[in-house]
């Protein structure tokens, strides 16, 4: 440990940058932003006790450049380094170098990013702390290999990029003549998107549920934070995430947070980090997928149903502090629920929106949080990532936040660019949502259905999800 955090550099840019800054503000830490050029009036400059121009606008010179930031550190005087999601986060090359400067990297320690980055070492070690996983292969190299293993896993499977993430990368077949003609092209386009060609094989599950469990460790006392659900996806991207998931009984979710538990306290884990499952809904069964070692973009929905501000403890344990909380203290209270708005748009297969915001009211009220670095008069960088905002509600119950995200979302204004929020307004209107009746594929059901109801000439039936 470098010692105690004295100021604090945000390698990061967007909402998240603006969480971060304020959590620190809030714990007396100073706060410095590293931003692009195209990031030096962003809301995160303006918040922050300093600001240091890292590069271009281009993420490869700017936010993925390990010496830009490391400079900026020695520059500004800051002895500690939070990643936020994205960008370095679960770069274990970068955590190794903030390290070995002698500064603080607000996170879990190199290795711990390295292994669980490699999904198939993930798997391993899930597997050695007995945590159950989804049906798999090891790395393999060849189409026969892939051809025998497939032949005792079953079909269908997919294809996984062993340094993938953020479900790039994965391709699901249904019979050996697939598999090896998809084999090869995998292989080839995991290494283009991540520098490495390993791929390995997975049972594919046809209703699944993607629930994650949140944990937070000290290096020696580790809690879980409960569940959360994300299965409304598309394109394997996350959607419209909420806490905990309405899928599971008491008995499901105390089991599968176990599991958790049991991974986390193996890996004797520091700092916050997320792991997440796939939930069969035919065999009812749980299985490992990843592990996330950062922050998550869908954590606020967890801080409003535990009262755990993640943030500050990912700093406070970064500080060396020890993690005072213990598991009977940490209680699930209500729902809650988060929608991402992105500058896109919706009716024309999402495509990028940046431009001028004219103008914006978020709303607000009882159990309503927006998490944002958009003010009126901010210009969209096309560069990065789309998302605008996060609007998060929370109710007594789920029917109550449900009806306090539509009250929300009712509310918000954001002019000047297309964006989302109409996408989640539909959402909330469909009985399935507010049944809980969904799993990763069907928002990309539900989106083709609308497309081709959308399409239906007057006087023929329309389908449901208009």
């Amino acid at each position: 440990m470098a010692g105690k955090i004295t100021k604090l550099l945000v390698a990061n840019r967007g909402e998240i940058a603006v969480r971060i800054i304020r959590a620190a503000q809030a714990l007396g830490i100073p706060v410095v932003a590293a931003c692009s050029e195209a990031d030096k009036d962003s809301l995160a400059a303006h918040l922050a006790d300093e600001t240091v121009i890292i590069g271009p606008a281009q993420a490869a010179q700017s936010y993925l450049n390990i010496n830009a930031l490391l400079n900026a550190a020695t520059q500004s005087g800051a002895n500690a380094i939070h990643p936020g999601y994205g960008f370095l986060s679960e770069n274990a090359q970068f955590a190794e170098r903030v390290e070995q400067a002698g500064l603080i990297f607000v996170g879990p320690d190199a290795q711990t990013i390295r292994v669980m980055g490699d999904k198939a070492a993930a798997r391993r070690t899930a597997a050695e702390a007995g945590v159950p996983v989804v049906p798999g292969s090891r790395v393999l190299e060849t189409v026969q290999a892939a051809q025998a293993h497939a032949a005792q896993i079953g079909y269908p499977c997919m294809i996984k990029a062993a340094a993938g993430g953020g479900g790039r990368g994965i391709r699901v077949v249904d019979n050996g003549d697939a598999l090896a003609r998809e084999f090869p092209v995998a292989q080839s386009e995991s290494k283009a998107a991540f520098g490495s060609s390993a791929v390995y094989l997975e049972r594919f599950i046809a209703r699944a549920r993607h629930v994650e469990v949140q944990i937070l460790g000290d290096g020696e006392h580790v809690v879980h934070l409960f569940d959360r659900e994300c299965s409304l996806q598309r394109r394997r991207q996350k959607m419209f995430e909420e806490a905990p998931s309405p899928a599971l009984s008491d008995e499901q979710r105390k089991t599968l947070c176990d599991s958790a538990l049991q991974l986390a306290r193996h890996l004797r884990y520091r700092g916050a980090g997320t792991l997440e499952y796939l939930f069969d809904e035919v065999r009812g069964e749980f299985c490992f997928i990843e592990m996330n070692t950062r922050i998550q973009v869908e954590h606020p929905v967890t801080e409003m149903v535990t009262g755990v501000d993640l943030v500050q403890w990912m700093l406070r344990i970064a500080n060396g502090e020890p993690l005072t909380l213990a598991q009977e203290d940490i209680t699930l209270h209500g729902s809650a629920c988060e929608m991402r708005i992105n500058a896109e748009d919706p009716d024309k297969n999402f495509f990028p929106c940046p431009g001028v915001i004219d103008g914006v009211v978020w709303p607000g009220g009882e159990g309503v949080r927006v998490d944002s670095h958009v003010y009126s008069g901010y210009r969209i960088p096309p560069w990065y990532d789309s998302l605008l905002a996060k609007v998060i509600t929370w109710g007594e119950n789920r029917p109550q936040a449900l009806e306090r995200a539509r009250q929300a979302l009712g509310s918000l204004e954001l002019r000047g660019v297309k964006n989302t929020a109409s996408l989640h307004k539909w959402l909330l209107s469909l009985p399935q949502l507010e049944a809980g009746e969904f799993t990763t594929t069907t928002l990309e059901q539900w989106l083709a259905e609308r497309n081709q109801s959308a399409s239906t000439p007057a006087g023929e039936v329309r389908r449901y999800g208009q």
